[in-house]
């Protein structure tokens, strides 16, 4: 018979956009005991949660809380939402994740439109509101931070064109919250989704959401309510007359003189504990309904809601994970945070130049958490990935689709956004590419990161 060994994972110095290392409050967070999910003190835990997201968000809006599940389940769940069959959408794509809204759009029915722009781009404003001019779309899906190509996509004159025009927007914000500006009622975005496991360093399994009024009128339009968590008198099934009635010439017959046949009483409530086979309900097949029940945000509402209407069983280590994931990030500040991550990319920048790389991607639109590099000539990019994986526990990224073996990308994310790590990377892709056959100049990466540290506090 098999035997497993203790678990014991590798200590690693995780430098991708996603998932990063966790902090270790966090870790010691998720240790605690588990509470009932309905244990007031746990829903205080909860009311605590959603009051640290507005802040997170930069919100007023009444409801801030995170779906369970990867951040994919958050961008479901609201895109599940929003979208009607048959509603006109429109996806602005310029990198991966841009087709990823498009498809689930897709799958829910819509009629989708897109604009594209070259990868290691983003859109000008002007060019998504012509878009929105031309094909007067019901929802607005698009990418704040797209980690395939390193971008941030400017989205304040987006979001106050869609709000002049009564459009709902959507934003898949879940590389950039807690790492850059996300400013939800400013840049007037009606829904946002969050990520855990970049820039807040938690664990993946939740993603934090929020949506206003706008979008909370058309969730509701289409809200059911599970059968079984209903009323008696909303679900009872009627027993008509008819039902009630004699047995058909072709059911089996019972002699009135069998000493086992049963009193007109008894017959009569056999037959009223019989199943009866109930049509199909109309509403539930309504064009409107939210086509999941998992994700759908009418319920999940309700359970976060002071009702507690029951929808799923929390997941409760999670919850304490996100939460202090999100209060860390608080007592951080929000402008303090965002400056460590300029400040750290900034020096991993100045020593990736200093090592002769070139920086993939319009620099005007760079996104600060995310550095993509070309990999050099001649240079095998897998190969260099797992030296540093293997000799150094560190682990960079590579990319998709058509920049797969084009460029490596560099995480600066949350807990793994630190100096430490930033100069333990660059020395050991400095001795990596050296063991590969590159021709660089040893020792000017670290010594060029030192220089940007220095000037940044002097």
């Amino acid at each position: 018979m098999k035997r497993y060994a203790d678990l014991s994972p590798s200590p690693r110095i995780i430098m991708t956009p996603g998932p990063v290392e966790v902090d270790p409050r966090v870790l010691r967070a998720m240790s605690h005991g588990i509470l009932g999910q309905f244990d007031p003190e746990f829903t205080g835990l909860m009311n605590e949660t959603m009051e640290m997201l507005r802040e997170l968000f930069r919100t007023t809006n009444r409801w801030a809380y995170p779906v369970d599940g990867t951040s994919r389940s958050g961008i479901e769940a609201v895109l599940t939402a929003l979208i009607e069959p048959g509603d006109r959408v429109l996806v602005p794509i310029f990198g991966r994740f841009g087709y990823l809204l498009q498809e689930i759009a897709q799958r829910l029915g819509a009629e989708v439109y897109t604009i594209e722009k070259e990868w290691g781009t983003v859109f000008e404003s002007n060019e998504v509101i012509a878009a929105i001019e031309e094909c007067r779309p019901q929802v607005v899906l698009i990418v704040h931070g797209e980690t395939s190509t390193g971008r941030v996509q400017p989205l304040a004159e987006i979001g106050r064109a869609c709000r002049d025009r009564d459009i709902l927007i959507a934003v898949d914000a879940v590389a950039t919250l807690g790492g850059v500006p996300v400013e939800t009622d400013a840049w007037c975005l009606d829904a946002v989704i969050g990520g855990a496991q970049k820039c807040l360093s938690v664990p993946s399994g939740m993603a934090p959401v929020t949506y206003n009024d706008r979008a909370e009128r058309k969730l509701l339009a289409r809200k059911r309510v599970e059968r079984g968590l209903q009323a008696p008198a909303a679900y009872a099934p009627s027993v008509s007359a008819s039902s009630l009635s004699a047995p058909s010439a072709s059911s089996p017959s019972v002699s009135a003189s069998s000493p086992s046949a049963p009193s007109a009483s008894s017959a009569s409530s056999a037959t009223t504990r019989r199943a009866l086979l109930q049509p199909p309900a109309e509403a539930e097949g309504g064009r409107s309904v939210i086509r999941s029940n998992y994700l759908d945000l009418g319920q999940l509402q309700d359970y976060w809601s002071p009702a507690r209407l029951n929808h799923h069983t929390e997941m409760t280590s999670m919850l304490y994970a996100l939460r202090e994931g999100v209060r860390l990030v608080l007592e951080e500040g929000l402008e303090a945070r965002f400056a460590r991550h300029r400040l750290h990319e900034g020096a991993l920048m100045a020593g990736l130049g200093a090592m002769g790389h070139v920086f993939y991607g319009d620099p005007a639109c760079k996104l600060a958490v995310v550095t993509c590099i070309e990999i050099p000539a001649g240079i095998d990019g897998d190969s260099v990935r797992s030296m540093l994986l293997e000799q150094f526990g560190i682990e960079i990224a590579s990319s998709f689709g058509p920049l797969k073996g084009r460029i490596w990308r560099i995480g600066t994310m949350g807990y793994s956004c630190s100096r430490r790590n930033v100069l333990l990377l660059l020395g050991a892709l400095e001795a990596v590419l050296l063991r590969h056959g590159a021709d660089l100049p040893a020792g000017a990466a670290v010594q060029a990161a030192l220089q940007a540290y220095e000037e940044a506090v002097s």
